[in-house]
């Protein structure tokens, strides 16, 4: 029962806020994009670097992985290596990148307990570190935008698979809008409404038109 006396405007400790998570990607590689069948491939590669500049308005700490990079599947997105374009990228053989000791140790020195993750295939390099993470008690959000399966049921079976383990699914607006959570904080907006008129579709021309109508600052 809800105690009134106690009831506050506080946000709830299960948001993501930019000093509490990391977002990792996950072999968003040539190779894995070829063989994404779950959804349009253009698509999420716009959700992937949406993500990935939301991420860095904030300044929230990242994790680049890929898996064989130079044997098999390529480099990693250009458009996201572009974002950071200073970080290091964490090459690996493993499928599941959280038996990779370097993967692990990245993600340890964020210092993060809510890990962000986002990769291909949804099926495989996602859902195998997202049920590990889980099991070491780290709280898990899966952008089920910015990742693709070999099929639609390969990638839904999986998310369901993940929610079941604990995952939450979310997408990139929504963790775009969840770090900024309040239109005053001036010192983020003009980024968000960068990011939002650049990948967020029809969100964002409406951004465009609020701006051009009303003003600069109009609210998002």
């Amino acid at each position: 029962m809800v105690n009134i006396s106690e009831v506050t405007a506080a946000p709830s400790p299960d948001l993501l806020t930019p000093d509490n998570c990391a977002v990792l990607f996950i072999d968003h590689q040539p190779q894995m994009f070829f063989g994404t069948g779950s959804g349009d491939r253009t698509a999420i590669i716009n959700s992937t670097v949406g993500l990935a500049k939301a991420a860095k308005a904030f300044d929230v700490p990242v994790v680049l992985s890929t898996v064989a990079a130079e044997s098999f599947s390529g480099p990693i997105l250009p458009q996201l290596a572009e974002v950071f374009p200073d970080q290091k990228i964490i090459d690996r053989t493993t499928m599941n990148a959280w038996e990779d000791p370097a993967f692990v140790e990245a993600v340890k020195a964020t210092g993060r307990k809510k890990l962000v993750l986002a990769g291909l295939w949804t099926e495989v390099c996602i859902v195998l570190p997202a049920l590990s993470a889980l099991a070491q008690d780290y709280e898990v959000y899966v952008v089920t935008d910015a990742s693709g399966g070999v099929s639609p049921q390969a990638h839904e079976h999986a998310v369901q698979r993940m929610i079941q383990g604990g995952a939450v699914p979310v997408t990139w607006v929504q963790v775009l809008l969840e770090l900024q959570r309040d239109w005053a904080r001036g010192e983020t907006y003009m980024s968000v409404m960068d990011v939002v008129k650049e990948h967020a579709g029809a969100y964002g021309l409406g951004v465009v038109y609020a701006q051009a109508v009303i003003g600069a600052h109009a609210v998002g």
